[in-house]
Parts: C-alpha cells; structure tokens; sequence
C-alpha cells in the first residue's frame, strides 16, 4: 500500500497532524496506524485539557460537540503528610482557568471522526512493528505485524502476514518511549546533541463517588506523603461530570530504591483519611497507568531524520509544571503538517528540516524552553526542588543555565543500599491488587502468541537483577507483568505478556537494560473506554 504520508498512532498528535494535513492539502492520500483495538484504546491521561491547539485546528470545536463538558472552576494544591492536610498557593503554571476535565479516549474518537470526515483513513487494530528503508537507508514507509502466530513463531490458521506500506514521509506519533522511535533514534543517531530522555509512571483510576462528595469541576493536586523527599511524584484528583472522578499518581521513574512500588504507593494514597473520605461510598469502575515524557526541552532528540519526523510524546512535548501535554502533542502534529504540506516531494527519504525550524518559531517551543529547569531540579529533593521552582517561576525560565537530566535506570539503587518497603495488604474495597486492577483496564491479548517482552539476555534478570537489586522489575510493573517463581533451590523468571497494559515502565525502569518492550499482534493490550 502507497500513500503520500503515514503517520503511526492515533493519539492527539497523530489525528491533529492527518487533520491539518488534510486541511491544507485535500488531495494528499495519508493513513493512520493505530495499534489500540479501536481508537482510543490505548489513550490514558489526567486529563486536565488546555484547548488552545484545538482552538486553532477546529475553531469551531463547540459546535462539533467536542466531548469538552466540564470547565474547571477550582484549583487546589495540597501538600499531605501521613495524617494531615495543608492548602498551598496553587503554582502559576496550573492554574486552570478556561481547561476542561475530558476522557482522552472520548476526545480522541472525536478528533478521529473529523480526520476521517476529512477523508483520512485510519487502521485501528494494525501495530507497525518496524521501520522500512531503502537502498540510501532512508525510512520509505513501515510494516504491520504478522497475525496469528503461536507463542512459537509458528503460523497457525489465523495467519495473516504483515502489510508494508510505502510513504515519502513517515510520521511517528506513538506517545511516550515508542517502539519504532526508539529504532530511529538509534539509527540516526537523534540524541547526540541532547540528554537522556527522563519519565514519571502515572497509575490512574476512575471512582463513581456519592453525590454528596463530589465537587464537579474540582481540580486538585496533591505532593508530599505517601513519597518521601527524595522521590519525585504527586497526584492527581479531578472532578468529572457524573459523580466521577479520575484519581492518579505519578512517580518519577528516576527514583532510587528498588523496593518502591509505584501501583502501591498510588493504593497507599487513597488511604489518606483526606482521600479515603472523598472515595467512601464509592465504587471503582476504571483502571490503567502509562509512562509519560519529563524530560522536556533538554531531552528533545534530533526531530527529523531521512523520510520521516517525530511528533508529540514520541518526542517528548510535555510541560511537567503544567502537568500537561495534550495541548503539546496537537500543537507539534500541527507545526508537523504545515512544515510537511509545503516540502513534501515525489522523491522518498528526503529530511523535512523545516519543521523544526518552524516549532522554534511557535508557542509550543517557548512554553517549553521557558519550564526546562524546574523538574531537574527535583533531582535534589523536594524542598530544593520546590525553591527552584519558584525562583525559576519568577525568572520566567530566564536563567543562563540549563540542568542535565540523567538516564532513569542509571538512578536505581543497589538492593544492599536500601531499606525494604511493606506495603500493606489490600483491602478488596479502597485498595486492590495488581490483577484485580488489570481486569478494569479490559485488557487482552491473545494468549498463544509470540510474547512481546524480550529479554536481552534471558539469564540476567534471575541472575544480576534478582541478586543485587531484589527484582525491581515485580514491582515497577503495575500490572504484574513479572515476577519471580521458587522451584526447589532455583529462582525462575516469568513473563506474563498476556497481562501487559502497554505503560513501557519495564524498557524504561529496568536498571540492566535487559528487557524490550514490542508491539504485539495488532488490537492487543488494554481496552480503555474512557480514560
């Protein structure tokens, strides 16, 4: 299959990019590969939403009944300890005046309905599981996945061979830590001139609370308890419309001892009385969690490379301060467009450069350059990275200097150098475990199938990772993805793929770099219907 352009997910940049491409060049053919069963599937956030990209892609979104329907009308930002609360002075940067509370998955479906409108055709369930080159090894388009595979290789009845599809641009827009942006930026060498790309897990569940307690439009934040002051993290409460709220917490994966659990200390946030109280009476009805960029403008890689260009989280446009980047990965698909509609060419493999050149002109470049130093300097702590914060806050971002960001994996501790975290046993009604949550995230994959977790070197994890850093891996994953088994005097490592809710904590976290996360066969993976 042939198209003038193909773009790889259907997330906010990716239908921004197809929609705007379609707005300025009708004639233009371009497809849309999304790995989720349909889209919105695998699109997971807060989210508190700024329309401004939207407001300059579809100005008339209110009239298109954008699923945009509750304004925020209240911030708040609290710092915990263990039994107690204090209001703080809620942060320029979030205030959230004219956002709204959304469901990305439904914001999602809608802007995939006005792509479509436009004439895009999208391909929900199809996983590109690698890049295609030609001759100059310039990127000329990529391939789906093989389809009914057993866990053996072998092709069974179901068998459906992957599809190549040809593009003079390709367009990579597959959200935080993608697969196949991974392969280009090794390729082309797109972080000579830039540090280490840095991430957060965010773990987030939707509550229906008694009416009584709910406070629709209530933007909350939350720092301090349960982490401690050397581990970045906080969260998230967001009163939504129909007596529901979207709960999360986020933790720097830069954090270092190996016994800290995110998925637990998000179960052990809920039972903060401050927490617990809003919750009672409240049932459960969503789960999932996703990694998500922070590195910011000093971890952007090279954007372009020979046929192709990276857009959104796959590049890493998220404003951590803001706590948010949505708005980010519209405005980059958008800048994304325009700078393709007046290169592209008949030729294929060519290098847009003129899309960088237009972002460093646009909005979305400045926001971004103006916050760069104020989550590295949460490296030191809390206390010196709330100083920081402000200082660089009043400075505007002004300062001469730029702060490093350092690989994740590189933070992690020796087991030896740690004190081991108990975490308490959940209770089935406020807190739960790890498989009962996978079942709210209606995730599925087939279970004869090839596994897409690969290790490196299959002996390293029961070897140098369970011996020196107690296994991190069974406890960063937040859907019990690994774990250790005792057979006799031996200690055997399992994968349980089926599990996967596609959060890449595992390629990122991993402190022996042993473990490569893969798309699976097309359609596999979380479900989410409104997350």
């Amino acid at each position: 299959m042939t198209y003038d352009v193909v773009i790889v997910g259907a997330g906010p940049a990716g239908l921004s990019c197809a929609i705007r491409l379609k707005q300025l060049k009708p004639d233009l053919s371009l497809c849309v590969l999304e790995k989720g069963s349909e889209v919105g599937a695998h699109l997971l956030s807060g989210a508190a939403f700024e329309p401004r990209a939207l407001n300059e892609l579809i100005p008339d979104w209110k009239d298109k009944q954008a699923p945009l329907n509750t304004p925020i009308t209240k911030d708040r930002f609290v710092f915990l300890t263990a039994r107690g609360a204090f209001t703080l002075p809620t942060p320029p940067q979030m205030h959230n005046k004219g956002n709204y509370i959304i469901s990305l998955g439904a914001f999602g479906r809608w802007l995939a309905a006005q792509a479509e409108a436009l004439g895009v055709e999208i391909f929900p369930g199809f996983a590109a599981a690698e890049l295609l080159y030609n001759e100059a090894g310039a990127v000329i388009g990529v391939a789906t996945g093989d389809m009914g595979l057993n866990k053996h290789g072998e092709k069974t009845a179901d068998f459906t061979p992957g599809v190549e599809i040809h593009a003079r641009q390709t367009v990579l827009a597959e959200g935080c830590h993608g697969s196949l942006t991974k392969t280009a930026i090794a390729k082309f060498s797109l972080r000579t001139d830039s540090d280490p790309q840095t991430y957060a897990l965010g773990v987030k569940e939707i509550w229906e609370i008694p009416p009584a307690q709910h406070q629709k439009g209530l933007a909350m934040h939350t720092i301090g308890w349960p982490l401690d002051t050397k581990t970045y993290g906080g969260s998230w409460i967001y009163h939504m419309e129909d007596n529901q709220v979207s709960i999360g917490y986020v933790v720097g994966l830069d954090y270092q001892n190996p016994y800290l659990s995110p998925y637990q200390e998000m179960q052990r946030f809920k039972t903060h009385p401050k927490i617990r109280a809003m919750l009672a009476g409240g049932r459960r009805i969503a789960y999932g969690a996703r990694a998500l960029v922070e590195g910011g403008f000093q971890s952007l890689p090279k954007l372009t490379f020979p046929g192709g260009i990276l857009i959104g989280d796959t590049a890493g446009f998220l404003n951590v301060p803001k706590i948010k980047g949505n708005h980010m990965a519209m405005k980059s698909g958008m800048v994304a467009a325009e700078s393709l509609a007046s290169f592209i060419q008949d030729q294929y493999g060519l290098e847009c450069v003129a899309y960088p050149a237009n972002l460093h002109q646009s909005w979305l470049w400045s926001e971004l350059k103006a916050v760069r130093n104020i989550r590295p300097g949460f490296h030191k702590g809390l206390w010196f990275g709330l100083f920081n914060a402000a200082f660089e806050t009043l400075t505007m971002g002004l300062a001469p200097w730029t702060l490093k960001n350092n690989a994740d994996h590189a933070q992690t501790k020796k087991a030896r150098e740690c004190a081991r975290i108990e975490y308490p046993k959940p209770d089935g009604v406020l807190t739960f475990d790890r498989l009962t949550s996978v079942s709210f995230s209606n995730t599925n994959h087939a279970e004869d199938q090839p596994s897409h977790l690969i290790l490196k070197d299959p002996l390293k994890q029961a070897g140098v990772e369970l011996k020196e850093y107690d296994g991190p891996s069974q406890r960063y994953c937040p859907a019990g993805v690994y774990e250790y088994i005792k057979e006799g005097e031996e200690t055997r490592f399992q994968i349980n793929a089926q599990n996967c809710v596609h959060c890449k904590t595992c390629d990122i976290k991993d402190p022996l770099q042993n473990i490569i996360w893969t798309v699976p066969q097309g359609g596999g993976g979380p479900n989410y219907p409104n997350m």
